[in-house]
């Protein structure tokens, strides 16, 4: 059961053919679609939300040491259909981040490694979902 600490939502409302908009509670919106248009497909939101998730961790605590130069993530998986239905195998991130020289720049360079780690281990709830087992359940209002 949830509560208004952890309870996290969207809503998403049909816009179009195959086209939708993700709101949410702070009244962003983010359009999604089927990939026969500009917008984000499922797949891509899931990538950039795994990728975001995890810049934003390892961005924190690097950027106690120094601010980067330049930070760039790529993410990327195969798109596959087996046995077990359609799903993602082989998720990479990659990490592309530059720091300033000196001192401060090779305390964040250093311990750029272990910010990633520690993404990846325990604070990414993004990719830490995706990587323990966890129920989606389906419901008809």
């Amino acid at each position: 059961m949830s509560d208004s600490e952890t309870l996290r939502s969207i809503d998403l409302t049909r816009i179009g053919d195959a086209r939708y908009k993700a709101t949410n509670k702070r009244g962003g919106v983010l359009p999604i679609g089927s990939g026969e248009d500009p917008d984000f497909t499922p797949v891509e939101l899931l990538l950039a939300a795994i990728a975001g998730c995890s810049a934003i961790d390892v961005d924190a605590i690097t950027g106690k040491r120094a601010q980067p130069e330049s930070f760039d993530v790529h993410c990327s998986a195969d798109k596959v259909r087996d046995d077990d239905g359609n799903h993602l195998t082989n998720v990479q991130i990659t990490f592309n981040v530059v720091f300033p020289e000196g001192d401060a720049g090779d305390a964040a360079r250093e311990f750029l490694p272990r910010s990633i780690e520690m993404s990846r281990d325990r604070l990414c709830t993004v990719s830490r979902t995706v990587a323990l087992p966890t129920e989606v359940e389906y419901h008809r209002a």
